[in-house]
């Protein structure tokens, strides 16, 4: 099977967003952003124009509910060639995609300038880690208020477990680097390499 283009991949995600149920275009970014922007984000800008196409090539179908006070509202479902077209999608390897840090090359060009620099990236990195950490066991709690009983709840379960254990890595690595690098800080007396 072959790999879709990069650029449709969004396609399939506004597709799986719809598989859960009906949506009007700010009802999938809602749940865009308490679900999947934690690893995969659509601007809001996107959302539109996908869901018209989906519209367009049958994928979808668009249906108008009127609103008391308020400009109708467009509410868009899945259709059985979507449902089709978004498992052959599911069923395709995930693409590998390159990986870029600022922070790593900051720190692999960190001999350039004083120790304390890096001590201070990786700190800075450990307290963004700790707040992510904390955010995904609060959205587990919640998840399971939600969604029980819902098969989508083991899926959202699987890929914020995903996200927990990387944190502890992530953690465990903060703690490791920041030890080595105030050895190495304590061995220099501070002083900037030269």
């Amino acid at each position: 099977m072959t790999q879709p283009r990069r650029a449709s991949t969004s396609r399939y995600a506004i597709l799986g967003v719809l598989s859960i149920g009906p949506m009007s275009g700010y009802d999938v970014r809602k749940l865009i952003g308490r679900s999947i922007a934690h690893f995969w984000n659509e601007s809001y800008g996107q959302i539109y124009p996908i869901l018209n196409r989906l519209a367009t090539e049958g994928l979808a179908e668009q249906r108008r509910e009127k609103q008391r006070g308020k400009p109708d509202r467009h509410v868009y479902s899945l259709t059985a060639k979507g449902r089709g077209e978004l498992e052959r999608w599911l069923a395709v390897p995930a693409r590998h995609e390159p990986f870029r840090s600022e922070l790593l090359l900051k720190l692999f060009l960190g001999g350039a300038g004083p120790v304390a620099d890096s001590i201070a990236q990786i700190e800075h990195y450990q307290a963004r880690q700790q707040e992510l950490l904390e955010t995904y066991v609060a959205i587990e709690r919640r998840l399971g208020e939600e969604l029980a009983g819902h098969p989508q709840l083991l899926f959202s379960l699987v890929t914020l477990h995903y996200g927990q254990h990387r944190c502890r890595a992530m953690l465990q690595w903060c703690v490791e680097s920041l030890r080595d690098l105030k050895r190495l800080e304590k061995r220099r007396g501070g002083r900037r390499r030269r």
